[in-house]
């Protein structure tokens, strides 16, 4: 009998079962620990790896961005601003000037829990990562103090490398700093849009005010703009002032929920006005030039580098008076002619002793042109050249009583051309401006009349070279010619060249060097600079008194006699090229120097550049345009000023002179010459041996016989001055020498022989009426073109 027990059945493998699975239908134990290890291992390995970066992560130095401030300019009184030279335009402010509902604003914009977190929000980053991820729009997830070391210490790229470091670097930095000095560094750092960078230049850009006057509603906009300040910004349109409208009530909102506002301080919130939004670009008009010269001279004289002056945040007081420069612009635009044209004009005006150039102008605006007239600019200096011979003949000795003939024309071998292209060229012609001719006149009338014969007598007498040296120690630095006709000015100078060498003469006789720049500070106080005058005593003082009164007698009685309206003391010089190529005036006060020089064109000598019939003038001359824009302007910058008047003439050497040539090249006033005799005015004349021999060696020539240097009268004057001692007055003078005789009839000797070499010669014979053009044999002698024969006072 069989078994009735059934068998086993026997279990399939899940191969058997049609390979429905393929493995354990659950790990065994011991791989859930492996994997667990592993895991706690790998998270493990993590922290470490973090706090090994933690550890090893520096903080950085500030990149250049961050600490970039904009660097301003303020006139003289080191209040008024100018314009703010940098390319990054911040000024750093203290938290302490940030009103406190201005901070909250910025808190409840961008980290609410910014005094409650270390530094980083988890759930920002999370949420950031994720949207990332998922390619959604940026998130901003950053608290204040990842935007702040972004901004201050790293770049803005969005790696996540460097994602990783501002995290580190943020929780390091909030371990280190208090809270608030990182919201003063996010604050100065962040960008408002408008080219302002920092709150407080963001607040005078949007608002034209200080930030410690903003009220809330003006920092509750200034908070929403940071957040994309071109989508924000409601001076951008329709679209961004919406986007502004609705991330303001985000602000105002959030403040509410911290209890920083009340809901009906919320509820009263208006959406605020903002100032129209102006690129930043720099300064236009007449002061755009004053901006380049003043960054030329940080750069030139201070030796400070482009990018101290743009973003080192310097604090430039400058020599500039703001009133003294609205008085220039104002007299150049009321002087100059609507028909002007291309003609250009340049003015400086310094403070003779000192340098510092209290006005400037070089051109109507610079934004369209950058060419400065009164410093870029060469002109011809035509007759404000002829103080430099007078000044060599005073170092000869040669007194300003001494008498030359002033018929006009003249030949002078010394000024013949044989190139020339005319004959009274080939002859060496000199004729006085519009023909005019003088009788025997002393150097005093021929400087106020600008007697083209007298000074071209004078300069064959004194040396070309000694009146280019003269030239050189007052203060011009442009090439000069050592030839015969640079009396009149042929060569090119710069109106900032002029103004100096004038500033030296006003100065008796002390030379400075034009400033712009009166000190610099930085808000951190790490530099710090200021002026220090430094004047040089370059002429004796005896010899600018009697250049100065000289100079004066253009004002009272000759080519610049407009400027007597002054009603104070003026001496100066008028100028004027021939052909009208260039037209100056150049005068001072005491206490004032102001050089106009006006040209047209590129001022080369072409027939388009000549100045004639513009604003109802014949020919524009120095005694024409330049003085009235002058007298306009100094009437306004003298104002207040406290009358003063020039030293005393001193009556300095004898007529003709008595020095040789050569001892005069050296010659130089010795320290022990500073005595009475140079301060008051002789009252006894030299030897009568030493005079009779002078007029002697005269007596052949067409000039009459040179005086001795007698007493004077004081110079006048429009306004009458304080009383003098009787140490400071001249006695009267004579009155022989103030009226020009009649001019010389036509029965004059030929001209005379050339000078020799020895010393000293008389003045070189002349005739009031030349025989037929002699052919010209000299060709040393350089002279100027036929335009420099005749040059106008």
């Amino acid at each position: 009998m069989s078994s009735s027990k059934t068998p086993a059945r026997k279990k399939k493998s899940p191969a058997a079962a049609g390979g429905a699975r393929r493995g354990p239908r659950f790990l065994p134990k011991t791989w859930l620990g492996r994997i667990g290890a592993a895991l706690l291992g790998l998270f493990l390995l993590g922290l470490a790896a973090i706090g090994v970066a933690f550890a090893t992560v520096e903080i950085p130095k500030p990149n250049d961005v961050a600490v970039a401030q904009t660097s301003i300019i303020y006139y003289s009184d080191g209040k008024t601003e100018m314009d703010r030279i940098s390319d990054v335009n911040r000024e750093n402010v203290a938290l302490s000037r940030v009103p406190l509902h201005v901070q909250r604003a910025m808190i409840s914009a961008e980290d609410r829990s910014f005094y409650e977190n270390n530094g980083i929000s988890p759930k920002g980053i999370m949420r950031s990562v994720v949207v990332g991820i998922r390619g959604g729009e940026k998130q901003g997830g950053s608290t204040i103090t990842q935007q702040y070391v972004k901004n201050y210490f790293l770049t803005q790229d969005r790696t996540i490398s460097r994602k990783v470091k501002e995290i580190l670097i943020s929780v390091k930095i909030d371990g280190q700093l208090d809270k608030n000095k990182i919201l003063e560094n996010y604050l100065n750092t962040i960008y408002y849009g408008r080219g302002a960078y920092g709150i407080q230049t963001a607040s005078k850009a949007y608002f034209n005010k200080d930030v410690k006057d903003l009220t809330v509603e003006e920092g509750a906009l200034l908070a929403s703009v940071i957040n994309a300040p071109n989508n924000f910004d409601p001076g951008l349109g329709a679209a961004q002032r919406k986007n502004a409208e609705s991330r303001f009530g985000y602000v105002i909102s959030g403040m509410q929920a911290k209890g920083w506002i009340t809901p009906g301080q919320a509820a009263s919130m208006k959406f605020p006005a903002t100032a129209k939004a102006k690129p930043y670009r720099g300064i236009g008009g007449p002061r755009g030039h004053i901006v380049k010269a003043i960054k030329d001279e940080l750069e030139g004289t201070l030796k400070l580098t482009q990018k101290d002056i743009d973003t080192g945040g310097l604090r430039i007081v400058s020599t500039i008076d703001k009133k003294r420069q609205t008085a220039a612009e104002a007299a150049i635009k009321k002087r100059m002619p609507e028909d002007a044209g291309d003609i250009k004009i340049g003015l400086v005006s310094t403070v003779p002793g000192d340098g510092a150039v209290v006005a400037m102008y070089g051109g109507a605006d610079y934004l369209k042109n950058q060419w400065n007239a009164a410093k870029d600019a060469k002109l011809q200096a035509g007759s404000t050249f002829k103080p430099f011979t007078l000044i060599a003949g005073l170092e000869q000795k040669i007194a300003t009583s001494t008498v030359y003939s002033g018929a006009s024309p003249q030949y002078f071998q010394e000024f013949a051309d044989s190139g020339g292209k005319t004959a009274a060229e080939r002859a060496g012609r000199v004729s006085n401006f519009g023909g005019q001719g003088f009788g025997d006149i002393n150097l005093r009338t021929a400087t106020a009349n600008s007697v083209n014969t007298v000074y071209a007598k004078l300069n064959i007498r004194v040396g070309p070279k000694n009146t280019v040296r003269a030239a050189r120690t007052a203060g011009i630095t442009t090439p000069l010619g050592a030839y015969y006709s640079n009396v009149f000015g042929t060569d090119t100078v710069s109106v900032w060249d002029m103004a100096r060498a004038y500033s030296t003469i006003a100065a008796e006789g002390k030379r400075t060097t034009p400033y712009l720049v009166k000190s610099i500070t930085t808000q951190d106080k790490h530099f710090s600079y200021k002026h220090k005058v430094q004047a040089k005593q370059v002429f004796a003082k005896p010899v600018m008194a009697d250049t100065i009164d000289a100079m004066e007698r253009v004002v009272t009685e000759g080519s610049g006699t407009y400027a007597s309206r002054l009603a104070r003391p003026v001496a100066g010089k008028t100028g004027t090229t021939t052909n009208n190529y260039a037209a100056w005036f150049n005068g001072f006060t005491p206490q004032l120097e102001t050089a106009v020089g006006m040209y047209k064109g590129d001022g080369t000598q072409k027939p388009q550049n000549q100045m004639k019939n513009v604003g109802g003038y014949a020919e524009i001359t120095g005694g024409s345009i330049p003085v009235r824009v002058w007298t306009s302007y100094m009437l306004e910058a003298m104002d207040g000023v406290k009358w003063e008047d020039f030293p005393p003439r001193a009556n300095w050497g004898i007529p003709g002179g008595t020095a040789s040539p050569q001892r005069l090249r050296t010659w130089t006033p010795r320290p022990t010459q500073r005595q009475t005799q140079q301060y008051t005015p002789r009252v006894t004349p030299r030897k009568t041996t030493s005079s009779s021999k002078t007029s002697s060696s005269s007596s052949s020539t067409s000039t009459s016989t040179p005086t001795t240097a007698k007493p004077t009268t004081a110079k006048p004057t429009t306004t009458p001055p304080p009383k003098k001692t009787a140490t400071s007055t001249p006695p009267p003078k004579k009155t022989a020498t103030s009226t020009p005789p009649p001019k010389k009839t036509s029965t004059a000797p030929p001209p005379p022989p050339k000078q020799t070499s020895t010393a000293p010669p008389p003045p070189p014979k002349q005739t009031t009426t030349p025989p037929p053009p002699p052919k010209a044999t000299q060709t040393s002698a350089k002279v100027a073109s036929p335009a420099v024969a005749t040059p106008a006072g």
